[in-house]
């Protein structure tokens, strides 16, 4: 037999299947690969703290320390705003190229293999970065950071999403969430030891530490299984079994192994039948194909997939990460900015477990729909606040400022933080999964990179900028309605269904009813592979040859 030895197919009743139990090993696989969430926080989380470094604007900028009691001299002792938007920016640039790509990548050589490659990339940017004394090395090293960057936040969501448990797979991948925030509150403790520090090492520290990252995380993927939907994709079926063997702690002919591949099989071929890929740029195609008016359509997934990541950026939350060292420092009443910046961060990472169960408790769409709420009320109370006691410089305005701050940052780390990412790596068929993904995670870093470009200017007040202050949370507030609007009425419920199931959901219902909809069949029972419950017995080969057939 072809690929290596026979695997028998057996099935139980079509909506009464036996599911595998969720071992430790599950979790383990996918926690482990959640560590790649932390290349995404911590770049996100470090450069806040670098930007307002004493001796980082002294190198970058020529300028002399300023004398504390000369106001003007230390107002205007500060990284221009076109060189903050530059430095900031350009890894965001790097990685929507990185996201873009590595969906191809991911489909010819792996998803495990791909998040190495990526890991190896981030390594060369990463000396670059740490090597700089300019803007000349600075930038390529964050470009090219960013590339790497770009292939691991994609590609791990897809690896997660296609290998966890459907019982627990939101929670795993919001696990990736916690890894961000994670990243993020390790950058700002390290920046908080290195702030004071008058040599290279104040901001050369918090550089070189992302080393550890790539090499945990590079290393130790070589020992965790491939995707089985990536072997089912290639058409490797027996290698398939071997990888959800792996992935599920069971023995290759259990039950349920054959169950649950029978069903990606059939899924597969069921897909391939509806988006025939003749060439290359006929499979790019098949992500924009059919009528956006239907509910399972590939264009209609993926416009869901890149306005969700869209709308996860435009909530301002990245605002605060990228720039909230200057944005605290110019309230003015603030004596430790890098502080507050630090009790953010820990905020972030404290509130994101809440995620692990409610986003299986009550669901992905319900949590988007109350997070989007919150967020918007206390982002337009922080700019009431900030244009009426705020503007004057009372200190009780500011800390409830900063309060209300910190109230939006929980929320989004329990609602849109982790569910975004959820949706994106469940929403999209096989067939086009990883270009789905690769595309919304560019969305994400897209508009991450336009964030980055123009806040310096909204924010900043040099000549020419917009000096907006506080009142740039009345903006982040509005868009935060937006998010609501979009999800109630595109977004569908994907809570407690598997990959498979969630074909037959979009197929069946819209997604302001996907909450009520149960599975009712599988597509190993309408292929044939299961009638009536009774077993079909087949090796996996001769069925995948029987499907492909016709």
């Amino acid at each position: 037999m072809p690929g290596g030895a026979a695997v028998i197919i057996t099935g139980t009743a079509d909506t009464n299947r036996v599911e595998a139990p969720v071992t430790i090993k599950a979790y383990l696989i996918c926690a482990f690969a959640a560590l790649g969430g932390i290349f995404f926080g911590y770049d996100t989380g470090y450069m806040s703290g670098v930007l307002g470094m004493k001796y980082f604007v002294r190198l970058y900028t020529g300028m002399p320390y300023p004398d504390p009691t000369d106001t003007a001299a230390v107002e205007a002792f500060h990284i221009a705003a076109s060189h903050q938007s530059l430095i900031v920016s350009i890894l965001s640039a790097g990685t929507f190229f990185g996201s873009i790509i590595s969906g191809d990548i991911a489909d010819f050589i792996g998803r495990r293999i791909t998040i190495i490659t990526g890991c190896i990339i981030f390594t060369i940017g990463c000396i670059l970065q740490t090597a700089s004394t300019s803007l000349g090395l600075m930038v390529p090293g964050r470009l090219i950071g960013g590339l790497g960057v770009g292939f691991v936040s994609a590609v791990a969501i897809l690896y997660m999403s296609e290998i966890a448990p459907k019982k627990v797979r939101g929670a795993l991948i919001a696990g990736n969430n916690f890894c961000i925030t994670l990243g993020i509150l390790i950058a700002n403790v390290v920046c908080y030891s290195t702030k004071n520090r008058n040599d290279s090492g104040s901001y050369r520290i918090p550089i070189a530490v992302q080393f550890l990252w790539a090499i945990i995380l590079g290393t130790g993927l070589f020992f965790l299984p491939e995707s089985p939907r990536y072997f089912v994709k290639k058409g490797k079926i027996s290698q398939a079994a071997k990888a959800l063997s792996s992935a599920r702690g069971q023995e290759v002919d259990s039950t349920y192994i054959q169950d649950e591949l029978a069903e990606i099989i059939a899924n597969h071929e069921y897909e391939h039948q509806l988006i025939p890929q003749t060439s290359y740029l006929g499979s790019w195609a098949a992500c924009f194909s059919g009528s956006l008016m239907r509910n399972n359509s590939n264009s209609r997934r993926t416009l869901v997939g890149i306005l969700m990541q869209m709308m996860q950026q435009l909530t301002g939350i990245n605002f605060i990460f990228y720039f909230g060292v200057v944005f605290f420092q110019n309230l003015g009443t603030i004596s430790n900015p890098f502080l507050i910046q630090l009790i953010t961060s820990l905020v972030n990472s404290c509130s994101t477990p809440v995620a692990f169960y409610t986003i299986e408790r009550f669901g992905r769409r319900k949590i988007l729909l109350v997070g989007g709420s919150c967020m918007a009320a206390s982002q337009l109370l922080v700019g009431i606040i900030g244009v009426t006691a705020g503007s004057n410089g009372d200190a009780s305005a500011v800390s409830c400022m900063v309060a209300f701050i910190c109230i939006n940052i929980s929320i989004f780390a329990m609602t849109w933080g982790p569910a975004a990412w959820v949706l994106v790596g469940e929403i999209f068929p096989l067939p086009i999964r990883s270009r789905g993904v690769g595309l919304s995670t560019a969305s994400n870093w897209f508009w991450n990179c336009i964030i980055a470009t123009i806040t310096p200017y909204l924010v900043g007040n040099g000549k020419g900028d917009a000096n907006l202050g506080a009142k740039v949370f009345f903006l982040w507030g509005s868009l935060c309605c937006l998010t609501v609007v979009f999800t109630y009425f595109l977004v569908p419920e994907m809570k407690g269904l598997s990959l498979e199931q969630i074909d037959k959901m979009l197929e069946e219902t819209t997604p302001r009813k996907s909450a009520s909809w149960t599975p009712h069949s599988t597509f190993a029972s309408d292929m044939g592979l299961t009638e009536k419950g009774v077993a079909v017995t087949a090796t996996i080969e001769d069925i995948h040859q029987q499907l492909k057939s016709g």
